[in-house]
């Protein structure tokens, strides 16, 4: 009886310091993402050079708020922001589908050396299904839809692939080996467009598929969640295999089913994932078919049919073991009062339900340039705030758990660059064993050593070097450099003293 006691004594002390470390106010580990998008325009026929100055100060604009991952749109219609033997250059990048840019640069290498450079992940994020968002927009003569234009259908005045061909999932999963064999990407991104928003009065054009492939299958609804389930599960075994440290996360439409639906769902009355997307993103999670799950809850605190506070306690409820981020909207943000205090915008209180739950582990917000222009005084908040101290990504333990050696031969140096801190790489027999990152804690003579307080994070680097703040040489203090491998472990910390 006594062991009993204290082994219950012991769990109730881990997981109050698992939810103390979670709900932290300045959390050493967080996602903190944001979305930048192509299919609003913001790149079609923009010069090369300028092109790649408004990206930068983009993401220089975004590290300043703390921001590290970026969310990429590469793929919006079955073309490609990137170099690629299989589709066509993107029309959102050139302004004509199949034309090259001049001069020519590839856009998703450009964007994965400049987020690396700074400290954060490159997620690629492609669109499986939609070919044309509009009827009239032209495809050029090398697209596979020219080729196999039996594998499309029309539906609205838009052009997709149909989900029930095998063909069509063999050609996403072309795409996806092509994108993550060939370049350094650290996450495959899908959104919330898997079967296409219900078009009013209009069924979806699926009656010959099935015919063909829903043997098995009284129910249509059923057969079309399964065509989704199968590329699904295609794609998360595909990414595996490739590379198994590239995530696959998903952001689905904020409300999986409703309560009128299904007695488990949200108490909420809006568009559903599972019926109406034919998205049942709960089974990915289930079966660890994704790795991260980014539900798009952008509406306000008080939404009548679609309540952000219904939806964060539902989703922190249904995380399904799997790691959970929560989908903001900037403007939906900024633009709405706080019900309980109507002299300030909602980010304070939708802040502090995203961090109540264990659950939940970070955020995207949406879209990116409403970030970087401040809505709202909105980067301001996350500078000065939430996002004060940096954050670690967290880690994805279920794909890898183990850390990476301490680095090796850490030393402080003069060089004509000033005083620097430098290291070397730990030993690494396999690639999930190597370091990618090394983070950079500074800590007084006196002070306690505490490697989970992120205020004392100085700096998250590729770089083997760091700059120390020289001043008189009478100051003591004491530098650590740990190591991070690709799934964002951390390796045991290596000290050394200097005078500055």
């Amino acid at each position: 009886m006594r062991l009993k006691s204290i082994l219950l004594i012991l769990t109730l002390l881990i997981v109050a310091g698992v939810k103390a470390q979670n709900t932290s106010k300045y959390p050493k580990r967080e996602f903190r993402a944001a979305w930048i998008q192509a299919v609003n325009g913001q790149f079609r026929g923009v010069p090369t050079e300028k092109l790649q100055q408004t990206l930068i100060s983009q993401l220089n604009s975004l590290q300043e708020a703390g921001i590290n991952a970026i969310i990429f749109q590469v793929r919006p219609e079955a073309d490609a922001l990137y170099a690629s033997e299989l589709e066509p250059w993107s029309r959102f990048l050139t302004g004509v589908q199949g034309q090259a840019p001049s001069p020519y640069w590839d856009p998703m290498q450009f964007m994965i050396d400049e987020c690396h450079k700074r400290g954060m992940e490159f997620h690629a994020w492609i669109n499986p299904y939609r070919t044309k968002t509009n009827l009239s927009n032209a495809l050029s003569a090398n697209h596979i839809y020219n080729q196999r234009p039996e594998l499309f259908v029309t539906y609205g005045n838009q052009l997709y692939f149909d989900p029930a061909l095998p063909e069509s999932r063999e050609h996403i999963c072309k795409i996806v080996t092509d994108i993550v064999s060939r370049y350094d990407v650290d996450g495959i991104h899908m959104d919330d467009y898997f079967y296409p928003y219900p078009v009013a009065g209009t069924d979806y054009p699926d009656d010959s598929s099935f015919a063909h492939y829903g043997g098995g299958f009284s129910n249509r609804a059923d057969w079309r969640r399964s065509n989704v389930n199968v590329l699904i599960k295609k794609l998360h075994e595909t990414i595996r295999e490739v590379k198994p440290w590239v995530k696959f996360g998903i952001s689905p439409f904020g409300i999986y089913r409703n309560q009128s639906s299904d007695p488990m769902g949200s108490k909420t009355n809006g568009l559903q994932n599972y019926d109406d997307l034919y998205a049942d993103v709960l089974l990915w999670a289930r079966q660890g078919w994704i790795d991260y799950n980014i539900p798009q809850i952008y509406w306000e605190i008080g939404h009548k049919r679609a309540d952000y506070e219904t939806l964060i306690h539902w989703w922190a409820k249904n995380a399904e073991n799997r790691p959970l981020f929560i989908g903001q909207s900037v403007m939906n943000t900024v633009q709405n009062a706080d019900p309980q205090n109507p002299n300030m915008n909602q980010l304070p209180r939708k802040m502090a339900l995203q961090r109540a739950y264990q659950t939940i582990g970070g955020s995207c917000q949406w879209p990116a340039s409403s970030v970087v222009e401040n809505a709202g005084n909105y980067k301001d908040a996350l500078m000065q705030e939430y996002h004060k101290y940096p954050a670690l990504v967290p880690v994805f333990d279920f794909i890898d758990n183990k850390a990476p050696g301490k680095v090796r031969k850490v030393k402080s140096v003069w060089t004509a660059d000033g005083y620097m801190l430098f290291w070397s790489a730990p030993k690494a027999k396999e690639e999930m064993d190597k370091a990618v990152q090394y983070v950079v804690y500074c800590f007084e003579g006196k002070e306690k050593i505490n490697l989970d307080d992120a205020s004392k994070i100085v700096a998250i680097t590729r770089q083997n070097h760091y700059k120390l703040p020289y001043n008189n040489g009478k100051k003591k203090m004491h530098y650590i450099v740990t190591a991070l491998d690709r799934i964002h472990n951390e390796s045991k910390g290596v000290t050394r003293k200097v005078k500055l």
